[in-house]
């Protein structure tokens, strides 16, 4: 007989369900980037400044070390307030300056980035949000600037899916939420006093697939985040587990034991048949596409213990990838087929490490040592994972090279799982 379930859909944002930001070490390589605070033009939203934002996000990143605004000798908000002799004694490699205007429930931002070295202007824009999505706008701009400044595209407009669980009257509740990459905004999309896992962003950012045990088994589910409606697509004898989607959104890889064994599938989502991708007698699973599309990277320990294996098609002869340790899984692969990102266990202690698939060096990327669960940003150039510090359950983003790191801790019980979502299309 199952246990009664509690569960609850959600889509209002909570702030105490907001994750806290937490700079944990910076990168001695950072570019000095001056945000100067944007002029402002009529009422503005309260909360939050724009440039403030802006200035968080590029740390975030690891690349960047703003300069704090009492530092600044002067607050240009437009290119001929810009003297770029200040800027230089300041040491500063760049300055961003703008202006923000409020037109009836909008809010304009004008905005000029300068190299203070060859004193050129190397982007100006106008872009334009409603007056109540002041952090979307802020976002954007962070985008620009980055994508300006080192040509790779930036990822402060995405989203984070993540779980939570915490105790109520000594009962579990685990919530699945979906957030900025900050941590705020976050909104809880659904509510369960049983385990939620594994949340995977399908490729246009519109949907979750998850597991979920509210039934008292694991069932995985499609979750369509605009209008809370869930598909089960996944229910069969045994283990269903570790979704993942495929570049095109009409298949997921999972794991499935309906035939005894634990194995790799693809299931067509508009048909619903499956195709077994693994057919061994250890436990293959963690499944997920490399950057292509073509080849398949999962966890298996058909060699004694966990490691990764990679498929060039599937069903081909699996090729094993990792070899430093005794225990390597969870792979996720980069969007530029260089790198592998997996769990790595060394000395007692869990990290999150990489090899380079040309070159097949290990490098250990992290410093905590409970990390689990790595999940890299559309662009390659920063990871966020779970791990435990001083005694919390927190979220930590770093930069794919190990660099610059911060965390972001649950206002409340832990936090795990985190799923790093597309970007918009």
């Amino acid at each position: 007989m199952l246990a009664a379930v509690a569960l609850v859909f959600m889509v209002v944002t909570s702030a105490r369900a907001e994750l806290l930001i937490r700079i944990t070490e910076g990168a001695d390589s950072a570019i000095p980037v001056a945000v100067v605070p944007f002029a402002e033009n009529g009422n503005m939203p309260a909360g939050d400044k724009l440039s403030s934002i802006v200035q968080s996000d590029l740390t975030m990143s690891g690349e960047f070390r703003p300069l704090p605004p009492e530092k600044m000798l002067s607050l240009p908000s437009q290119r001929s307030d810009v003297h770029f002799r200040d800027w230089k004694m300041l040491g500063q490699r760049y300055v961003l300056v703008g202006q923000l205007t409020r037109k009836g429930d909008r809010v304009q931002a004008r905005y000029e980035l300068f190299d203070v070295n060859r004193e050129q202007r190397i982007l100006g824009q106008t872009a334009t949000a409603p007056a109540s999505n002041l952090r979307s706008l802020a976002h954007h701009v962070s985008d620009k600037v980055y994508e300006a400044i080192t040509g790779v595209q930036g990822v402060f407009s995405t989203k984070l899916a993540y779980v939570t669980l915490d105790r109520v009257n000594g009962k579990a509740r685990y919530r699945l939420q979906v957030s900025d990459i900050d941590g705020k905004r976050a909104g809880i999309r659904l509510e369960s006093q049983e385990p939620i896992m594994s949340p995977a962003w399908s490729p246009d950012g519109k949907k979750l697939a998850y597991v979920s045990f509210e039934t008292g088994k694991p069932i995985i589910y499609v979750h369509e985040l605009r209008t809370g409606e869930r598909t089960e697509v996944a229910d069969f004898p045994g283990l269903n587990s570790a979704p993942s989607w495929s570049a095109d959104g009409q298949s997921l890889l999972m794991t499935l034991s309906k035939d005894r064994n634990a194995e790799v599938y693809q299931m067509d989502l508009g048909s619903r048949k499956t195709t077994r991708l693994t057919n061994h007698w250890a436990i293959d699973t963690e499944a997920t596409w490399d950057s292509s599309g073509d080849g398949v990277f999962f966890t298996s320990d058909r060699s004694g213990g966990p490691q990764v294996y990679y498929m060039n098609r599937p069903g081909a002869e699996p090729r094993r990838v990792t070899f430093g340790s005794r225990y390597n899984a969870r792979p996720r692969p980069d969007n530029q087929g260089k790198y592998v990102y997996y769990v790595h266990q060394r000395d007692r202690a869990f990290h999150i490490a990489r090899t380079n698939l040309e070159t097949e060096e290990e490098t250990v990327l992290t410093r905590t040592e409970s990390d689990e669960s790595p999940s890299v940003s559309p662009n390659g150039r920063m990871l966020i994972y779970a791990t435990k510090r001083d005694g919390d359950s927190v979220l930590t983003v770093v930069a794919a090279d190990g660099g610059a790191a911060y965390s972001l801790p649950a206002a409340e019980g832990d936090v795990r799982d985190p799923a790093w979502g597309p970007v918009a299309r």
